[in-house]
């Protein structure tokens, strides 16, 4: 048994107190928070069985991954799981999905395996992105009823997303907000840069500890623009370190020194807070610790 019920293969099962003037619809409306149109994609034959005071709901039909499982990768890290949801640890180095087709080494090729090893019948579909060497949590629907309340909660800027970085520099104001607004940068493909003609985006910003010649810094996204993190930071002066594109000095990371610290979102189905925490990555962690070392 579950905080949200009990699932039986593809149906959940829940108890329906339902008096006889009660209809089905005005209880899973009224009572379930569901919306109309969730409502309408489950008037399909069968998707819906009221049995004595019970009712199931066919939120789990079995699917394909779409993507290949790669079992030469690294088994993710889990983070957060349940019949709804999945957040995972995404390392370096690795995109979240194949940046071409045919192309390997993927968070969703490792996910596809992870699915398949525990005998899930689920189709890869991450909420959110992160560049290729950005670590941190990955969110994942596993079903599309929970995609499409999670997409809806990312359009109304309700999944909120944490990050630390290491920039260079001490930043003049402790606290602040970045808003100033991203478009392609036409001279580098692939790269972005602040234009007065790109779509809207707001980074704000704390001041976390503060070293010699860099800082931590805790950041929260309002929007999720390519690169946003690191085109605002360079913007404003303050590149992250190993951010060689955007500026920033060569370190030992060999990437750009940015993690995705929390992750926050209300569950689909319970609509409960969640809060997941990604621990720091060896490498980054190493790097604070070094410059917290007094100089000599």
């Amino acid at each position: 048994m579950t905080e949200y019920g009990r699932r039986a293969g593809e149906w959940l099962e829940l108890p329906a107190p339902l008096p006889p003037d009660r209809e089905l619809a005005s209880w899973l409306l009224e009572d379930l928070g569901f919306q109309p149109q969730e409502l309408r994609q489950l008037a399909v034959p069968d998707a819906v069985r009221l049995k004595g005071s019970r009712v199931y709901l066919r939120l789990f039909p079995g699917e394909e991954a779409q993507y290949e499982p790669e079992w030469d990768l690294p088994e993710p890290e889990v983070l957060f799981e349940d019949d709804f949801c999945l957040v995972v640890n995404k390392p370096a180095g690795m995109p979240v999905h194949p940046v071409e087709a045919g192309a390997r080494g993927s968070l969703g090729g490792a996910v596809a395996a992870y699915y398949a090893a525990s005998g899930q019948a689920v189709r890869i579909r991450h909420i959110h992105r992160l560049d290729a060497d950005t670590t941190g949590p990955v969110l994942y629907a596993k079903n599309a009823f929970a995609q499409r309340r999670l997409d809806e909660e990312m359009r109304a800027k309700a999944v909120e997303r944490f990050y630390l970085a290491v920039v260079q520099g001490v930043p003049r104001r402790r606290k602040g907000t970045i808003d100033a607004p991203i478009g392609r940068d036409r001279h580098r493909s692939g790269y972005r840069r602040v234009s007065p003609t790109g779509e809207k985006a707001v980074t704000h910003y704390e001041v976390m500890e503060t070293y010699h010649d860099a800082s931590l810094i805790k950041l929260r996204l309002e929007t999720g623009r390519t690169h946003q993190i690191r085109v605002h930071l360079a913007h404003i002066g303050h590149p992250l370190v190993g951010d060689k594109p955007y500026g920033g000095r060569p370190d030992a990371l060999n990437r750009q020194a940015l993690h995705g610290a929390e992750l926050a979102f209300r569950h689909p189905f319970t609509r409960e807070p969640v809060r997941v925490v990604a621990p720091y990555p060896a490498e980054f962690a190493a790097l604070l610790e070094e410059l917290r070392r007094p100089s000599v």
